[in-house]
């Protein structure tokens, strides 16, 4: 129950940006044209266009611990993050193609987001490189898919407060983007391969883009009867 009031709480910080997405190819170009009755093409499971099978893997046992399944919701992996993840660093939010990415670069406050030349997929790049050397260093031999719940919760933990140190990987930085990418996955359309058959939205009682809710605007304190709508329609 507590993570499910944690995720409600936060959710509403990252629909608004993951319903936008970022629609491109593989190759940074888009795949739908903004104003036309045309959704973006559906993101199903398939090859990974970024991750190896194994960054995906790792990707996958993540999102599991950082949302875990539960009786009534599946967990980050079964919702479809790292795939959504996967997409998003394939297209131009990977290369950071909408930013200016131009230096000088300074460090900045938490305000201003994130003030590094290192785009989303060198993050990642890094962060998967240097996550399976220091479990088999600290953890004789074994990757972070091995290791049991407790010890995979106490890694990302030293990772989110820097009490983990890994050469050249800064790994507070990978923790925060990991999270921010596995909760937009978790909320975001499921067009966008992530939020499998509407888990998120059907775990805080998001409509999703039903094209009018009017009646149940005023009725607060009361779970929304009907099944959520991607923009693809039901049928995700």
């Amino acid at each position: 129950m507590f993570r499910r009031h944690l995720l409600a709480s936060v959710s509403s910080l990252w629909l608004t940006n993951s319903q936008i997405g970022h629609a491109a190819s593989a190759q940074g170009i888009p795949l739908w044209v903004p104003g036309t009755a045309s959704p973006p093409p559906q993101v199903n499971p398939g090859p990974w266009v970024f991750f190896t099978p194994e960054e995906a893997a790792a990707i996958g046992a993540i999102a599991d611990r950082l949302i875990p399944p539960d009786a009534e919701t599946p967990g980050g992996r079964d919702a479809g993050c790292a795939v959504f993840i996967d997409h998003q660093l394939a297209g131009d939010y990977g290369s950071s193609a909408t930013l200016y990415m131009q230096a000088p670069f300074y460090a900045g406050t938490p305000s201003q987001g994130p003030q590094s030349a290192g785009t989303p997929r060198l993050v990642y790049r890094n962060g998967l490189a240097a996550l399976p050397k220091y479990c088999q260093s600290a953890f004789i031999g074994k990757n972070f898919v091995d290791l049991t719940a407790a010890q995979q919760d106490s890694l990302l933990s030293g990772l989110e407060t820097g009490t983990i140190t890994v050469a050249q990987f800064d790994g507070k930085a990978f923790f925060k983007l990991v999270l921010k990418n596995v909760l937009e996955g978790f909320f975001a359309d499921p067009i966008y391969g992530g939020n499998r058959d509407m888990a998120g939205w059907k775990m805080i009682g998001f409509p999703g883009t039903r094209y009018d809710y009017r009646d149940w605007v005023d009725k607060h304190n009361q779970r929304y009867p009907l099944p959520p709508v991607s923009i693809a329609g039901r049928a995700v």
